[in-house]
């Protein structure tokens, strides 16, 4: 007897559960075999190794890197069964006609394969990703350990750069976004001003890390995170009062029962869309799978099981369908929990009475300012984050 073939898919931990990975083999029929690695190395193997998987699992402003080099091949939309249910927000750039169109490399700008090759927003038959899995993120910080003069009333991403907070904060790591969540605080800390927040000129980036090497020669920074996991136990801990933060870290602190809040920034969320692109080197029975499982990630489980992780989908109302009534309110329409509410481990993680920060996911996505971003001036602004980095090693 043959064995089932194996469908390779290389991503991180945010969206690559185990769970998500077995319902997957049961629904398909088929092995799947998750490769999980923090976003810098899945960034290189997407980039150099394109036979190592078949499936790539992560964020649109990667386009920028794989899409040039070849890395991927377009999917063809006349084979997802579900493409015209998803929403404005992947095609458009925004949920409404009237909602304010966010800075930074905009999923919708990189979807579309045009005549020429090249990615753009005129609609076709072929796409570099296919739009699953989004958030509007921000900051989550001690309640309990508010410095003086700081009002939950008046979040601002200034927080994370401000001196009361010296030696309490931690930024994500990698250049594409940690680098966005600083610019953001030191804007509105008044330490710098960028033009365009989302792809900054060379003087703006030397502006952005000289503000941020004499914060961490000061000791302002406590640490620098690689994925959720690590932001998580960091803010276990006793030094971390302030971060940035994925959704996934907030549950591991929901279930330890550490009080905390997501910031509603006065500035805006940033935002990010991830969703998953074929490989080049995939093809016959393996690229048939995967096209399976692009159409399996559509069909309502994945997406609330996303929605249990503090995710939305890209076509919220399959989602709904495998959610109770008490946990669409809760976390698509932004109302307080009528009953205990259970994570994407199955266990009880919500309690009644608690609401998530921002409102509901219309209110949550239009007041993203800037979405994940690789900047023109990307290989000087990598550069100039590990000077920043190694500064705190002094």
């Amino acid at each position: 007897m043959s064995q089932p073939l194996t469908l390779r898919v290389l991503g991180t931990s945010v969206t690559l559960l185990e769970s998500i990975r077995l319902r997957a083999e049961q629904a398909l029929g088929i092995r799947i075999d998750y490769q999980v690695h923090d976003v810098q190395t899945v960034q290189r193997i997407a980039l150099m190794h394109p036979e190592r998987y078949d499936l790539y699992d992560q964020w649109f402003h990667s386009m920028d890197f794989v899409w040039p080099a070849g890395a991927i091949q377009p999917i063809d939309v006349r084979q997802i069964d579900a493409w015209g249910e998803i929403n404005g927000l992947a095609k458009h750039g925004r949920l409404h006609p009237d909602d304010p169109l966010a800075g930074g490399s905009l999923p919708c700008d990189r979807l579309f394969v045009q005549h020429d090759g090249s990615l753009g927003q005129r609609p076709s038959h072929f796409i570099s990703m296919l739009p699953l899995t989004h958030n509007a993120d921000s900051f989550a910080y001690r309640p309990d350990l508010l410095p003086p003069g700081f009002s939950c009333e008046q979040e601002s991403w200034s927080w994370l750069v401000d001196p009361a907070w010296c030696g309490h904060a931690a930024l994500q790591s990698d250049a594409a976004i940690g680098a966005l969540d600083a610019a953001l605080a030191v804007q509105a800390k008044g330490l710098a001003h960028f033009e365009v927040i989302g792809n900054l000129r060379l003087d703006e980036i030397d502006q952005l890390s000289s503000a941020l090497i004499k914060l961490q020669r000061q000791g302002h920074f406590a640490a620098f995170w690689s994925d959720d996991r690590d932001a998580g136990q960091l803010m276990l801990g006793p030094k971390v009062h302030i971060e940035s933060v994925w959704s996934p870290a907030l549950m591991q602190l929901h279930r330890e029962g550490i009080q905390y809040r997501q910031a509603v920034p006065k500035e805006g969320y940033r935002g990010w869309f991830g969703g998953l692109s074929l490989s080049r080197a995939v093809h016959g029975p393996v690229k048939a799978a995967a096209y399976a499982y692009l159409n399996w990630w559509l069909s309502g489980w994945p997406g609330a099981m996303m929605a249990r992780q503090g995710f939305y989908i890209s076509n919220p109302p399959r989602a709904r369908e495998h959610l109770s009534a008490a946990e669409w309110d809760y976390w698509y329409e932004g109302k307080p929990a009528t009953e205990h509410l259970p994570g994407s481990d199955g266990q009880p993680l919500i309690e009644p009475g608690q609401i998530r920060e921002g409102g509901s996911y219309s209110q949550r996505v239009s007041r993203i300012s800037v979405w994940n971003a690789v900047m023109d001036e990307h290989n000087y602004l990598v550069r100039k984050w590990a000077d920043v980095l190694r500064a705190g090693r002094g």
